[in-house]
């Protein structure tokens, strides 16, 4: 049949574009970096959600402070009885504080929050919004004009990142009350000189540094974690493929940074030891 005159020539329609094996790689950062920024915005804007950043906080301790209690103990044990094996064999086992201190404060403390918010927190977040997105109350609250980031994400990083620098402080206690346990009575360190030489390496700006890290990971974890419910997908199957990965991206994502972290403060000469 003769086309009518006049009309416009048929064309067959354009192929989508096929993404390569590196967008694809990269789309679940670019969509994680968005919600990122668009969680620090929603941060400033009014009005902030009070009742959920308490219940957060509490949610956040209640699944957080037994686990950092039985992670705390064994990282304590481990690292001051390699630590005072050697200052027995030098003969200077009063100096097993400058060691507890040190450790405990610069590594233990923030690399073992860096556990529990991977283990407890970012995957309690995960499967609290992943299950609101199954069952379709996220997309309720868009329907309804509320931002869910604003009203869900932004109360649980805060509250995560509230809450680390609290496990943090708990992390430093057990390994300065376990070091001085282990030390003192059990292998005859003097109480006062332990006491005294915990100064000789730790000081203000390694307590300071160590409670700013524990805040950023805690932070950063509960956002990997608010992401991946957000965006989680395929029934309840879906939500524990997404708790599931967020522990590895956890602590895929929170390892550098902690290395990046230790190594800048030194560079930058924010700490003196």
């Amino acid at each position: 049949m003769v086309a009518e005159q006049g009309a416009a020539p048929s064309r067959t329609p354009a192929l989508g574009h096929v993404p390569t094996p590196l967008e694809r790689a990269a789309q679940p950062i670019g969509g994680f970096l968005s919600t990122a920024a668009d969680t620090i915005i929603a941060t400033f804007k009014p009005p902030f959600q009070w009742r959920e950043y308490i219940q957060q906080c509490w949610f956040v301790a209640s699944v957080a402070i037994g686990p950092t209690i039985l992670l705390g103990i064994p990282f304590v044990a481990l690292v001051t009885f390699q630590f005072n094996q050697v200052l027995t064999e030098l003969g200077a086992i009063d100096l097993a504080g400058t060691g507890s201190a040190f450790a405990t404060v610069s590594q233990i403390g923030p690399v073992a929050t860096t556990f529990i918010i991977a283990g407890a927190v970012a995957t309690s977040i995960c499967a609290d919004l992943g299950a609101r997105r199954i069952r379709e109350e996220i997309d309720a609250m868009e329907v309804l004009g509320i931002d869910p980031v604003q009203r869900l994400v932004v109360p649980r990083v805060l509250a995560a990142a509230t809450m680390a620098i609290f496990l943090n402080a708990l992390l430093i206690l057990i390994g300065i009350g376990g070091g001085y346990f282990y030390s003192v009575f059990l292998q005859g360190a003097s109480p006062g000189v332990f006491i005294d030489s915990m100064k000789v390496l730790t000081g203000n700006d390694n307590l300071v540094s160590a409670t700013v890290r524990a805040a950023v990971y805690g932070w950063l974890g509960a956002m990997i974690g608010g992401y991946r419910g957000l965006i989680a997908k395929g029934g309840a199957k879906g939500v524990g493929n997404a708790v599931n990965e967020t522990v590895v991206y956890v602590f895929l994502a929170l390892f550098p940074v902690n290395t990046i972290f230790t190594q800048l403060q030194y560079v930058l000469g924010l700490v003196k030891h």
